[in-house]
């Protein structure tokens, strides 16, 4: 790797704090910016049909994220990005990596194929799990894949992820 584009990558970063509440990728926006959050809690969401608001990721400390519709589709995103308490995250404009990608491509061939590699698996679980697991086998996924933020958010939030009412959340919890 050159260290001209290693050093132009680090000069890329940003450190931002976003307060509980504050958006960090509008719907629609066509911004590609790499998240690596180091403290605090950010969920994408989306509204259906009917209006209704559904939450479809969460993510926690040590968890990168970002416009997968603008980085990966070239399109607008879907969902918009919020910050659920106060959160502290590292930024980097998707442009910079993608260049360091294009100027090293030999080197990092494997670092980008795990990436899509794991981008893809993360879906096709969520997706199986619609299928093959009732909600209540998907909720003690969640709890035991994700015990971090569990009593973090609201259970509207995590009965949405799962497909489910926050009634049926609750009786799960109950059973």
């Amino acid at each position: 790797m050159r260290i001209t584009s290693l050093l132009s990558l680090i000069r890329g970063i940003r450190f931002k704090t976003f307060e509980k509440g504050d958006v960090l990728i509008e719907k629609d926006s066509k911004e590609g910016d790499i998240f690596f959050i180091r403290k605090g809690l950010v969920r994408s969401y989306f509204f259906n049909e009917n209006a209704d608001e559904i939450t479809f990721q969460i993510f926690a400390e040590k968890s990168f994220f970002g416009n997968i519709h603008a980085m990966m589709l070239h399109q607008s995103s879907k969902f918009t990005y919020e910050a659920l308490e106060k959160t502290k995250v590292y930024t980097l404009p998707f442009d910079a990596f993608r260049k360091l990608m294009r100027e090293n491509a030999e080197k990092l061939e494997v670092d980008r194929s795990f990436m899509f590699q794991s981008t893809f698996s993360q879906i096709y679980n969520r997706m199986e799990s619609f299928v093959i697991m009732s909600p209540e086998q998907r909720y003690e996924k969640y709890v035991k894949d994700h015990p971090n933020i569990i009593h973090r958010v609201p259970d509207k939030y995590i009965a949405s992820i799962l497909g489910i009412t926050p009634v049926s959340l609750s009786r799960i919890r109950g059973r």
